[in-house]
C-alpha cells in the first residue's frame, strides 16, 4: 500500500466523506497484492496480506471515530470487521496447510519458483531443473510411505490436498510457459524434469483422491468440515450471538411450522394429513419440454406486478427491462439442480442428453409450483434487484459481502409474500412451503456436517426423507454445499438471514417508523453489511468502536 496515498485520501477530503474514498483505496491495494501473490497456500502471500491489514488497522485506529458522521462510523466498523475476518481466514488457511503439508512436502519449493518469477528474479535453468527433479523424488517417496501407512490421513485432508495439488500444477505450468521456448537454456534443462514431475503429480493426485480420500467416483461428495471452534468464529464475524446448536434449534422450530402448514395445504388438496402425497401431485405439474422459458417469463412479470401494485419496493424501469434468461447445462445441474439468479436467471430443466431418470427428477424438481416460489427469489424483488441496486448505491460496500444479507433479503421476501397471500392455491402454498422447509434443513445439515455430526450421505438422506427432494437433486444440493466454493455458513444464512431481515422489517414497519417501500429501499441503498449493523443504522442506535454480537432476533427458551 502507498501510505502517502492513504494519508492524502484521509486529509484532503471532508470529514464526512473520508471512509468511501479510503475503502476504495483499500480495495485497490488489496486487489493488487491478491493478484500478485496468487500462488495457492503461499506463505509469502499470507505474510504480505497480513502486513497490509496491519497498516490499515493502524490507519483506522488513528481516525477520530467519535467525530465521524454516522455513515462513516458504519463504514469504519465494516472495514474493521472485514480486516479481522480476512486475518481469520488466513489463519485458517495456515492451519489447513499444516494439515496438508505431510501429504505435499514437495509443494512449497514449487510455489517459490512462481513467486520468484513474480518478483522478477532471474531464473537459472540448471537450478530449476534440479528443484523439479527433487520435487518428483520427494513426491514419489511420500506416495510410497502413504501406501505403507495403516492410516495415512483423513479423507477430507487428502481430498483438499489433491485439489491443492491441481492448483499447484496449474501454477507450475504458468511458470514454465513464461520461459519455455523463449529461454533456450531453461528449455534444455527443464523440459524432461518438468514432464516427469507433471506425470508423477497427476498420478499422485489421483492416488490421493481414490485411495486416501476414497473418492473413486468423480461425483463423490467428500467435504471439509471446519469444526465447532471455527463455526463460532464465523458466527461472531456475522455478529450472530447464537451457538451452532441454538441455530439448529431455531431451524427445527421453523421446520415444525412448515410441516403444520404443509398438512393444512394437503387437506385442501384432498390428501388429508399426508403432505408427502400432496407434494407428489405438485411435482407432477410441470411444463412440457420447451415450455419452461415461457413459464419463467410469466412468473417474473407476475412478481414484478405484485410488488409494484402494493408499493412494496421501488422497481426502476431499467430493472424491469434489464434481466435475461439462460438455460443450465446438464453438467452444471449436478451441482445446481435448481435455478440461479441475478441479472441473468439460469433455469434448470432436463436436457436431451440426460438419462431418463435424471430427466424425470429434473422435471419434478422444477415444477411450476416450485418455480413460482423460486423466480421472485432469483429476479425481482430478489437477487436481481439486489445486484441492480448494489451497482448504483454505495457500490464500495460490496466488499463487505455476507450471505446473511444476500440470501436473507430473498428469504425475507419469501416470508413476507407468504404472509400477504401471494400463494393462493394449496399447490402454490406447498411450492412455497417446500422451499421454506428446505431452508430449515439447510441449517441442520450444513451445521451438522461442520460440527462433525453428519456425513454428506446423511445430509442427502435428510433432504430426500424429511423435505421430499428428488434424490439426484438432493445429491446436487449437498455436492454444491460441500464442494469448497461456498462459505461454511452460506447454507445456514438463507433461513437465519431471512429471520434477521424479517425481524428488522417488523421492528421498523409494524411500528410505523417506515413504510414497506421506505424499508426495502433503505436496505437496498445501504448495500452489503451484517444485518445487526443495518439495524443499528436504521434504528439510529449509537455506534461504538467495538462490534459485539448481542441482537437476539429470534426468541428461544435458552435465551438469557
Amino acid at each position: 500500500m502507498e501510505i502517502e496515498s492513504r494519508n492524502a485520501a484521509m486529509h484532503n477530503t471532508p470529514l464526512s466523506e473520508r471512509l468511501p474514498a479510503l475503502i476504495t483505496l483499500f480495495q485497490a491495494d488489496y486487489g493488487a497484492l491478491d493478484r500478485l501473490h496468487s500462488a495457492p497456500f503461499s506463505p509469502r502471500r499470507r505474510e504480505r496480506l497480513c502486513a497490509l491489514f496491519s497498516e490499515w488497522e493502524a490507519a483506522l485506529e488513528e481516525m477520530p471515530f467519535e467525530s465521524l458522521s454516522r455513515s462513516d462510523q458504519l463504514d469504519w466498523l465494516l472495514l474493521k470487521n472485514f480486516l479481522l475476518n480476512e486475518r481469520r481466514l488466513l489463519a485458517r488457511e495456515e492451519r489447513q496447510w499444516e494439515e496438508m503439508e505431510p501429504l505435499l512436502p514437495f509443494a512449497l519449493p514449487l510455489i517459490s519458483l512462481e513467486e520468484d518469477r513474480r518478483q522478477w528474479k532471474d531464473v537459472n535453468g540448471r537450478e530449476a531443473a534440479e528443484k523439479l527433479e527433487e520435487a518428483r523424488k520427494r513426491l514419489e517417496a511420500t506416495r510410497k510411505s502413504l501406501q505403507e501407512a495403516p492410516d495415512p490421513a483423513r479423507p477430507a485432508v487428502a481430498f483438499r490436498a489433491a485439489k491443492s495439488l491441481e492448483k499447484t500444477l496449474a501454477m507450475l505450468e504458468n511458470w514454465r510457459n513464461f520461459y519455455h521456448g523463449y529461454d533456450p537454456l531453461f528449455t534444455w534443462w527443464t523440459d524432461r524434469p518438468y514432464q516427469s514431475l507433471k506425470t508423477a503429480a497427476q498420478a499422485y493426485g489421483a492416488f490421493l483422491r481414490e485411495k486416501i480420500a476414497h473418492a473413486e467416483d468423480g461425483d463423490a461428495i467428500i467435504g471439509d468440515p471446519i469444526g465447532r471452534d471455527d463455526l463460532i468464529i464465523e458466527l461472531q464475524r456475522a455478529l450472530i450471538p447464537y451457538s451452532p446448536e441454538e441455530l439448529i434449534a431455531i431451524a427445527c422450530k421453523e421446520g415444525e411450522w412448515c410441516l403444520r402448514e404443509l398438512r393444512r395445504a394437503s387437506r385442501k388438496m384432498g390428501c388429508g394429513d399426508d403432505w408427502r402425497r400432496a407434494l407428489e401431485r405438485v411435482k407432477e405439474s410441470h411444463e412440457p419440454p420447451g415450455g419452461q422459458p415461457r413459464l419463467i417469463r410469466e412468473l417474473a412479470q407476475e412478481a414484478i406486478r405484485y410488488v409494484e401494485e402494493r408499493d412494496l419496493v421501488t422497481v426502476p424501469p431499467l430493472a424491469r427491462e434489464g434481466w435475461r434468461m439462460e438455460m443450465m447445462s446438464a453438467e452444471r445441474q449436478k451441482v445446481n439442480p435448481f435455478f440461479l439468479g441475478g441479472e441473468t436467471i439460469i433455469v434448470s430443466y432436463p436436457t436431451s442428453e440426460m438419462e431418463h431418470d435424471q430427466k424425470r427428477m429434473s422435471l419434478r424438481g422444477n415444477n411450476r409450483h416450485f418455480a413460482r416460489a423460486t423466480v421472485h427469489h432469483e429476479l425481482i424483488p430478489g437477487h436481481y434487484l439486489q445486484s441492480f441496486s448494489q451497482e448504483r448505491y454505495r457500490p464500495y460496500r460490496r466488499l463487505f459481502y455476507t450471505p446473511f444479507w444476500t440470501e436473507g433479503w430473498t428469504l425475507h421476501w419469501e416470508m413476507l409474500l407468504w404472509e400477504m397471500g401471494f400463494a393462493q392455491s394449496p399447490e402454490d402454498r406447498i411450492g412455497m412451503l417446500f422451499w421454506r422447509l428446505h431452508r430449515c434443513a439447510r441449517v441442520q445439515f450444513s451445521l451438522g456436517f461442520h460440527l462433525g455430526r453428519m456425513t454428506p450421505q446423511e445430509c442427502v438422506e435428510m433432504l430426500v426423507n424429511e423435505v421430499g427432494h428428488e434424490r439426484e437433486n438432493a445429491l446436487g444440493e449437498v455436492r454444491r454445499s460441500f464442494g469448497g466454493d461456498y462459505d461454511p455458513l452460506y447454507q445456514c444464512a438463507y433461513l437465519i438471514g431471512g429471520l434477521q431481515v424479517h425481524a428488522l422489517y417488523r421492528e421498523m414497519v409494524a411500528s410505523g417508523r417506515m413504510t414497506d417501500r421506505q424499508f426495502h429501499d433503505a436496505v437496498m441503498q445501504e448495500n452489503c453489511m451484517p444485518i445487526p449493523l443495518l439495524r443499528d443504522l436504521l434504528t439510529e442506535r449509537p455506534f461504538t468502536r467495538e462490534l459485539t454480537p448481542e441482537w437476539r432476533f429470534y426468541p428461544l427458551p435458552s435465551a438469557k
